[in-house]
């Protein structure tokens, strides 16, 4: 489903690529990438919607992954969130962490803080920085085509993995959020630990 400029719309491709996401830990950077999970999870337990600390999602998800490696970790960010923590990637590519991929929602602008035209509107390519950045697996997606072939990559493979869904300027889904960090975090450390109360279970 492609929309106006330069890629999918986020609405129908962000639930395409994620499938179910009850069997994640989502950690999600600002503006329109908490949208998309919010919307999709319904503000749920197992989603860390960041508000105010711009360029911080990568780095929580990538300690959430090396401290939980009984759980596949799914870090949201859009390109502008990314683009301020961008040294982030190359910490992800050194330590490797099989269990954490990274979709990166990139519309070519800055939604949290008046829609400015990002690198990536100007021919930045974060996936060559991802690849650069020693990442082994990465994808582009930029058409309907290319979403069967990435969407494995969330749960399947076998060591850090990074997405890059080109998308409009069209805008995310809308919804409510809880926009208490207190109560998000509370949440979001009491699903961790029933997981993996239930992992311990199993084993």
């Amino acid at each position: 489903v492609m929309d106006n400029d330069r890629g999918l719309d986020r609405k129908y491709a962000v639930p395409e690529l994620i499938g179910n996401p009850d069997d994640l830990l989502i950690v999600c950077g600002l503006a329109g990438a908490s949208k998309d999970i919010a919307h999709l999870t319904n503000d749920g337990d197992n989603i860390f919607t960041m508000a105010g600390a711009m360029g911080g999602a990568t780095a929580l998800g990538l300690g959430l992954a090396l401290s939980r490696p009984d759980k596949r970790v799914l870090v949201v960010t859009g390109d502008g969130e990314l683009l301020m923590n961008i040294g982030t990637l190359s910490t992800v590519g050194i330590l490797k962490p099989a269990n954490l991929s990274i979709l990166c929602v990139d519309n070519g602008h800055y939604g949290e803080t008046g829609y400015q035209e990002s690198h990536t509107q100007r021919g930045v390519n974060l996936e060559l920085i991802a690849q650069g950045s020693a990442i082994p697996v990465t994808r582009t997606v930029s058409k309907d085509e290319d979403i069967n072939a990435a969407k494995a990559l969330i749960r399947d493979s076998n060591g850090p993995s990074f997405i890059l869904l080109q998308v409009s300027t069209e805008p995310p889904p809308s919804i409510k959020r809880s926009m208490d960090a207190s109560e998000r975090k509370t949440a979001f450390q009491a699903c961790s630990i029933r997981r993996a109360m239930n992992f311990a279970k199993k084993v």
